[in-house]
């Protein structure tokens, strides 16, 4: 038994897939096949139930992918520690990041990133908050940026910079007229996103936790909600760093009258040995958002 034949039904765990798996693993599916059949062997069990159209762990399979999930866990964390002994800001680190958080602020951050610390590989990954938090808490990933307080003693918290919302206002909208809005007045036709984004409900506690009127959308991405508002559908609150994006989408944006926002935050488990890693990425996005936090404190995004 080896720890890459482990990761081998870790993966065909997660996917229920062979193909993808194998994709996943970098070998041929015909190796991925009869690696899983040496490891049932060695066991003395079957760990999947395969079809035509599935593979889904057995009763057994579930047990012992426990401990495999484990054992890998425990070596990864291993191999982590050795290397931050050696040099924390080198190797990889794998990055969460919120989706209404990902495409403004990644092309700000990725190449001074790469500039300051060309020894560190950050692969990031976007899922919504709660995504994010269980894959930082199962070691999937390394630390994650998100716009909520992320609470447990397990977890570090370093603060980055505070993103304001903005009213986003079909051009022809009476309240475009006005240089700033009132939160409370976007409430009668407010556009959000789906449940599980924490934009959201940011966004309805600052209208006054609105009812939706009936078959008001929830849009699944921004992108999506910033096309609905400019075809006229209704109104929504934005982040700031999305600023640019909705102007050339011809979307009014004004300021809110009590300068709402939200605070970006690099979270990490307490125990995540290259530390350093994360204090250079955090010290890195509040420099390069510097200039962005203090327009935004005078209501100049």
């Amino acid at each position: 038994m080896n720890l890459r034949d482990l990761r081998y039904a870790l993966a065909v765990a997660e996917h229920r897939h062979f193909g993808r798996a194998a994709e996943l693993c970098n070998i041929s599916q015909p190796t991925l096949s009869t690696q899983l059949r040496k490891l049932e062997e060695e066991l003395g069990v079957v760990l999947f139930e395969r079809t035509n159209k599935s593979v889904v762990p057995t009763m057994a399979g579930e047990a012992l992918l426990a401990h495999a999930r484990a054992a890998v866990e425990s070596a990864d964390a291993m191999l982590a520690l050795a290397q931050a002994s050696r040099d924390p800001l080198r190797g990889r680190l794998r990055l969460g990041i919120i989706p209404t958080l990902a495409p403004y602020l990644l092309p700000l951050v990725f190449g001074p990133l790469r500039d300051a610390l060309p020894d560190l590989v950050i692969e990031p990954w976007e899922d919504v908050t709660t995504a994010l938090l269980e894959r930082l808490r199962t070691h999937e990933l390394d630390a994650a940026l998100l716009a909520t307080d992320a609470e447990g003693p397990d977890l570090d918290t370093q603060p980055l910079f505070t993103e304001p919302f903005l009213a986003a206002l079909p051009p022809e909208h009476l309240l475009a007229s006005q240089d700033h809005v009132r939160e409370e007045d976007l409430a009668p036709d407010i556009l959000v996103l789906a449940d599980g984004h924490c934009l959201r409900d940011q966004a309805l506690a600052a209208c006054g936790n609105p009812g939706l009127r009936a078959g008001a959308l929830r849009a699944s991405s921004l992108s999506t909600l910033l096309n609905m508002v400019a075809a006229g559908y209704g109104t929504t609150l934005i982040p700031g760093l999305a600023a640019g994006v909705a102007r050339d989408a011809g979307i009014a944006l004004r300021p809110l009258t009590h300068m709402t926002g939200r605070d970006i935050q690099l979270v990490s488990r307490t125990t995540f040995p290259r530390r350093a890693a994360i204090d250079a990425i955090a010290t890195l996005i509040r420099t390069r958002l510097a200039p962005f936090a203090d327009s935004a404190a005078h209501g100049e995004v």
